[in-house]
Parts: structure tokens; C-alpha cells; sequence
């Protein structure tokens, strides 16, 4: 890896490899996640991330197979649409002896399938001989681990490392061991069901002999472990098994989504099943992890936003994100870790640089919008589930980060941020790279700074704050914090407002000035409701013009803008949960041709992208004729909040709402655009009742239809 720019949570990678392209295959479970080729192989190519991770530590840092000492040629490689199983196809090229050929090419068919499960990663193979002549050959297996921690894959250097102990070998294993500085033990052991002819420290080979017609079958498994722990050792088909048990769970917990567009399907099952893949299963309850491979770890913004996106198809995701954020909130001052009381985690690492202290991630706390956005959610949770005894469990939490909040807003009267430990981030709102925050000549942006959208947040914050806090017969405090609201809000249209561009500032400055650049994120604001009915056409105006909206997406930074680069991270680039959120807020004030815009242009977008996968970001080029989106080159996918904006944008289109007081859904002025017929939900869920219902066009009007009801829940369209 060579150079490394501090962004997100610190690191650009430099984008100098040829090889890599889009089509690298990911598998993830729990706490561990693979990064393969298209080849089902682990090596040292493109940005040097491929590997098997466990716990934020590589411990498969080279996996390859050869047949007769040669490299197989690929037929087809491909990831299950569950996301389950990769799976690859391959064949032996022309093979030469004393340079006479022996075997031609395609003789030899290689099927092999790999899967993740916990804290390992099995491979089934299967080898058949479709020649007329009887063959005999090796087979092998070369692989290492490294043991690096994420952060050393990601291109940061450190001036010491633990030590590797010389491998074990046992009758047809290989355990690798590293003793990290942190004193914690890491283990890898690469097994197979058969004993190899040859075992060594990097290698295992086996004899093969196959008659015409005859296959050969070999299962490989490499499990990690931290500690004492001990090895996981589920064979193939029980990892299946198991894997299986957790989709047919993750399904059971939400609502599906039909239409009649086979496209507009391919992305919706491709977000379902990166969401499901995403997810993992805390002692709290399930957390969608950021994204891979950079961010599989908790981040506080990300899942409450993912959670946000996905609360009215499955809420059981926002319950196990708010309880994840409750129980690792901060109960004091560390300013090493930029932890405050009250305050909501930004990331939590595992691995041995986070445990030494080399990055300050294993709990960190430098962001401003976790907090207020915690609140949000738990205020929209208990309007879509009606969960009160939850959110009595939470109160106290609620409490404390409005607490947060409001000394915050008292102390600088707006919500604000600086740096505060030397390696954390400079930037700590969603657009956290250190160059995206400025003033209209390109300046930096001095400290402690105020984010437009991040006063959105705290306003909803204290409004949700304010309504569950009747519901609990607080009245004082319902009174305090609405009271709040509604200074901050006048307060916000005065100080933010930029008149001569028709849209709110990006942010203020320590000093109060305003960063007049037009950007993305008064969308947020918006999505919020903070914007005054008056300023909001104006507004939408901007977000939807030739600079802003690219026909993908809308850009982080405005063409024309000082610093506007569509290539940058947060300079020009789309992400599409910005524009999700974006659009969902032009809903909001009933700019729904507007909003539909949005929809089109990302459901478009997925179609170019492989898979249907919208990734974390892509480049904010202007859309041309015949060509798909410009891909960023280290953009994560899959990409929890990236993967939850089309459940969002549908959310918004069909205007659901639930009344958290009584079982009713609502739908207020549903749309379809042109290019869907019909969009059928199933088994949405409220408590224990279920709805089906089936939203069908015509023309630019829609009908509304009940095709099955469990249990007390009703349902009011207002068409």
C-alpha cells in the first residue's frame, strides 16, 4: 500500500492499482467478513484489502488453488442473491508435458462454493473429469495470514508489531499464530476433511486420480479465534444450515416488497439481502454494520440512519440499534476518546491498534449528530411500533442525550464540534473528511462549527424528546425542550439563511460566519422539518438544478462551487442516502415530482452498478447518454446506509406513516412513478397483526388496496 490521506474515520487509501475493479465478491457473518477475487482467491492485488478478517484483523491474507501446477481459468464466479455463498466455476487451461500436451482445456471442471459462518470460512470443492482418459494430478492449496490489524491494511504504518510464532502442524491442519503487543493471542487454522499428501507451514497438496467421468470431492476450513478461545469447527454443510436459519430469520422479522419491474426488483432484493448480510447479532439485538471492508464494525450515524431508512419495514432493527447506542453511551468525560455524558458512540474497533491505543477507535465519540439522532429515532421508533414499555427502558438514555443537547446548544447556541485529540476527526458530521467544510473561497472553515443539517437533527431531537416525555407525563420537560425547539428554530432561519443563493449555509464558523457554499445538506433539513413552508420551494429550486442533481443523484458539493470536484469524497460526489434523505424531505413539503426525480435517477443507477449494488458513493460526473455512473474507487459495498435509501425513497413515494398511539397505518397522497404498475407489501407488521396491501397506478393516480389483515391494524390512504 502506498500513502494514505486522513478522511472518515482517518484514512484515504490511494487509489495507484490497475487491477482492481468492481467486481470483487464479499461474504460477511457476525464479526467476520471476506474480501475475495473474482476467483475465490485471497492475495496482494488491487488495493490490497482482500483477505478474511475477524474481530478488525486479517487472519487469511493469501488463499490460491493450482491443479497440475497450474492456476485454473475462470468460467464463472458469482455471490448467491442471499448473499449466502460464493460461488465459483473454473477450468484447467492447456496442460503440456516434456511440451506435449496432455490435457486439453476443459477437461477438468472445478465447482467450488464458499461461506462465512461466524468466525469462519468453509470451502467445498469439487473436481470432475470430463476427458475420455483416465488423469492423475496434484492439487494445492497455498495460503498465509498476516495477522494485520484493518488499519494497516488501509495503508497506515506502525513503528512496531507483535510476533508470529512458528506454525503447528497437525495430521491435516496448519495453525498460524500471532502474539499481538496487546498481549491477546490470534489464531488461524486452515483444515481440511482429508489428510493432504503434503502439509507444510504455506501449503497443502493432494494426489488425484480420476478416471473419465469420475469427480473428487475436498472440504476446507479456516477458523479463527482470539484468546483461549476455541476453534469453530462447522463442517460445509452445516455452515449452510446455519447460514440459512439467520436469512429465513432476517425475513421472518420484515416486511417484502414486490413490484412489477423486474429492475426495480433486482435492486430492492439486492438491498434486502446486503442489509441482511450487514446486520449482526449483538447481546442487544441486531445492528446493521457500516460497510465493507472498511467499516464493519458498529458506527453510531450509520446505524441510526440505516435504521431511519428501514423503521417502517422492519422495526426491529431500529429497536436492537437503540439499544446497542444506550448500552455503549457515555457516562463521562474522556477526552481521549472525545466522550462526553450523555453523548452517542460515533465507532467501536476491535483488533490490536485500537486496543494499544495507535488510532483512538475502540470507543469514539467524535461525532456531533449520533446524539441528536439517537433521540430522533427513538422519538419515530415509538410513533411507528408504539412501544412504550421500550421506551421507559431507554428513558434514561433519551434523557441524558438531550442533556447533551441542550448544554451544547445553551453553551455555543447551536450544536457544535472541534477536534479535541490529536488523530481523531477534524470534521464530525456525516461529511467527515478534513476538507469538507469551507467557506465560498475555498478557506477552511475554523473551529468549533455548527452543520446545517445537524441543527435539523437536534430541533426533530427535542421536538421527539418533547412528545415522549407527555406520553410519560413529563410535562416540564416536554415544555423545556419545546421551548428549545422552537428558539433554535428561529434562531437557525436567521443565522443560516443566505438569501442571494435561495439555500442555507453548509455551516458556521467559530466565528459565526456563514460557509456560503452550496451543498447537499439543507436536503437533511428538509427530511427534519426544521425549513419554514415559505423558504422551502426556494430551496428544493437548488437541490433540484443542474448543479446540484446530476441525473443519479444529488452531489455532495454543487458544481461551481470553491473545492467542487465530482471525484472527491465529499467535494462533488454523490452518495445515495443523501440522496434519500434529500428526497424524502421534498415529500415532506409536497414536492413529490420533484422527490420522484431522486428515485428515478438512483433506481437507474443501480441498474449500471454489478449486482444492482448501489455502493457507498460514486463520482458526481454529469449523467451521459449511453454510459452508467462513474464508480469512486474505494467506495464500500455493500453499504448499510447505501443499501436502506431505496426503502426510504419508497417510504417517501407512498407517503407511509403509523400512528404510534393506535394500530393504523397511513398513507398520504401515495405516487407511483411511470415505470411501476403496481407495488405490493407483505406481512408489515404491527405488533403482532399483519398487513398486506397492494398500491396499483393509473395514469398519475393510484388505488389503494387491503389483500389480507391479522390482527388489530387499520389503515387510512388519503389519495
Amino acid at each position: 500500500m502506498e500513502g494514505s490521506i486522513q478522511i472518515d474515520n482517518s484514512w484515504y487509501i490511494s487509489a495507484t492499482s490497475s487491477r482492481a475493479d468492481d467486481r470483487t465478491k464479499v461474504l460477511k457473518s457476525g464479526d467476520s467478513f471476506g474480501v475475495f477475487s473474482r476467483h475465490g482467491e485471497i492475495s496482494w492485488v488491487g488495493f490490497g484489502e482482500q483477505g478474511f478478517y475477524f474481530l478488525g484483523t486479517r487472519h487469511l491474507s493469501f488463499w490460491h488453488i493450482k491443479l497440475a501446477e497450474r492456476e485454473p481459468m475462470l468460467l464463472n464466479s458469482m455471490v448467491r442473491l442471499d448473499n449466502s455463498r460464493l460461488v465459483v466455476d473454473q477450468t484447467t487451461p492447456d496442460l503440456f508435458r516434456d511440451e506435449v500436451l496432455w490435457l486439453p482445456k476443459g477437461s477438468l471442471h472445478l465447482h467450488r462454493e464458499l461461506i462465512a459462518h461466524d468466525s469462519s470460512l468453509s470451502e467445498h470443492l469439487k473436481i470432475v473429469n470430463y476427458h475420455d482418459q483416465r488423469h492423475r494430478f496434484y492439487l494445492e492449496y497455498h495460503f498465509d495470514a498476516d495477522f494485520s490489524d484493518i488499519f494497516e491494511v488501509r495503508g497506515m504504518e506502525r513503528e512496531r508489531r507483535g510476533r508470529q510464532k512458528e506454525p503447528v502442524l497437525e495430521q491435516n491442519a496448519v495453525i498460524l499464530t500471532y502474539e499481538g503487543l496487546d498481549h491477546i493471542t490470534r489464531r488461524t487454522r486452515i483444515g481440511f476433511n482429508q489428510q493432504p499428501d503434503q502439509l507444510i507451514n504455506d501449503k497443502a497438496k493432494f494426489w488425484i486420480d480420476l478416471a473419465p467421468g469420475e469427480s473428487y470431492e475436498l472440504e476446507s476450513l479456516i477458523s479463527c479465534v482470539n484468546g483461549e478461545a476455541q476453534f469453530h469447527l462447522l463442517d460445509h454443510s452445516e455452515a449452510i444450515d446455519a447460514k440459512n436459519r439467520e436469512i429465513a430469520a432476517d425475513r421472518a422479522s420484515r416486511a417484502s416488497i414486490w413490484t412489477d419491474n423486474q429492475q426495480f426488483n433486482e435492486w430492492l432484493n439486492r438491498s434486502t439481502a446486503d442489509l441482511q448480510i450487514l446486520t449482526t447479532e449483538t447481546r442487544y439485538g441486531p445492528y446493521p454494520y457500516a460497510g465493507i471492508p472498511w467499516f464493519s464494525t458498529p458506527f453510531g450515524r450509520d446505524g441510526l440512519i440505516t435504521a431511519l431508512q428501514t423503521l417502517w419495514v422492519q422495526p426491529e432493527l431500529a429497536r436492537g440499534v437503540l439499544a446497542f447506542l444506550a448500552a455503549t453511551q457515555s457516562e463521562s468525560e474522556n477526552t481521549k476518546r472525545e466522550a462526553e455524558p450523555g453523548k452517542i458512540l460515533h465507532e467501536m474497533r476491535e483488533g490490536e491498534m485500537p486496543a494499544l491505543d495507535e488510532v483512538p477507535f475502540r470507543r469514539y465519540y467524535g461525532t456531533v449528530d449520533a446524539t441528536p439522532l439517537f433521540v430522533v429515532l427513538a422519538g419515530r421508533y415509538f410513533q411507528r411500533s408504539g412501544d412504550l414499555a421500550f421506551i421507559k427502558e431507554l428513558w434514561p438514555h433519551i434523557e441524558k442525550a438531550l442533556d447533551w443537547v441542550t448544554t451544547k446548544l445553551e453553551q455555543d447556541g447551536f450544536l457544535s464540534y472541534r477536534q479535541h485529540v490529536a488523530g481523531g476527526l477534524v470534521q464530525q458530521g456525516w461529511k467527515d473528511s478534513n476538507d469538507s467544510i469551507f467557506h465560498n473561497d475555498g478557506s477552511d472553515a475554523v473551529p468549533p462549527i455548527a452543520l446545517c443539517e445537524v441543527q435539523g437533527y437536534a430541533w426533530e431531537a427535542l421536538k421527539c424528546g418533547a412528545e415522549l416525555a407527555e406520553r410519560l407525563e413529563l410535562e416540564d420537560k416536554a415544555h423545556y425542550w419545546r421551548t428549545v425547539a422552537d428558539r433554535l428554530r428561529e434562531d437557525f432561519e436567521t443565522a443560516f439563511w443566505i438569501d442571494d443563493l435561495d439555500i442555507y449555509a453548509l455551516a458556521l464558523d467559530g466565528t459565526g460566519k456563514p460557509c456560503a457554499v452550496r451543498s447537499s445538506n439543507p436536503g437533511h433539513l428538509l427530511y427534519n422539518g426544521i425549513v419554514k413552508p415559505e423558504r422551502a420551494a426556494r430551496l428544493v429550486r437548488q437541490l433540484t438544478g443542474e448543479n446540484a442533481f446530476n441525473g443519479w443523484g444529488l452531489r455532495t458539493i454543487f458544481a461551481g462551487e470553491a473545492r467542487y470536484n465530482p471525484m472527491s469524497y465529499h467535494n462533488g460526489s454523490v452518495w445515495p442516502h443523501d440522496t434519500a434523505l434529500a428526497a424524502a424531505g421534498m415529500v415532506r413539503y409536497g414536492f413529490v415530482d420533484e422527490a420522484l426525480k431522486f428515485v428515478e435517477g438512483l433506481f437507474n443507477a443501480s441498474i449500471f452498478f454489478d449486482q444492482h449494488r448501489l455502493p457507498e458513493l460514486f463520482c458526481g460526473f454529469n449523467r451521459m447518454q449511453g454510459q452508467g455512473p462513474i464508480l469512486y474507487p474505494v467506495a464500500c459495498a455493500p453499504q448499510a446506509w447505501a443499501s436502506g435509501a431505496i426503502f426510504m425513497l419508497i417510504e417517501a413515494m407512498l407517503g407511509i406513516s403509523f400512528e404510534g398511539a393506535r394500530p393504523r397505518l397511513r398513507l398520504h397522497h401515495p405516487r407511483l412513478p411511470s415505470y411501476l404498475d403496481w407495488l405490493r407489501i407483505r406481512d408489515l407488521r404491527y405488533g403482532t397483526a399483519t398487513i398486506d396491501l397492494v398500491v396499483r397506478r393509473h395514469g398519475n393516480d393510484v388505488a389503494v388496496s387491503v389483500e389480507r389483515r391479522n390482527g388489530e391494524i387499520g389503515l387510512v390512504a388519503v389519495l
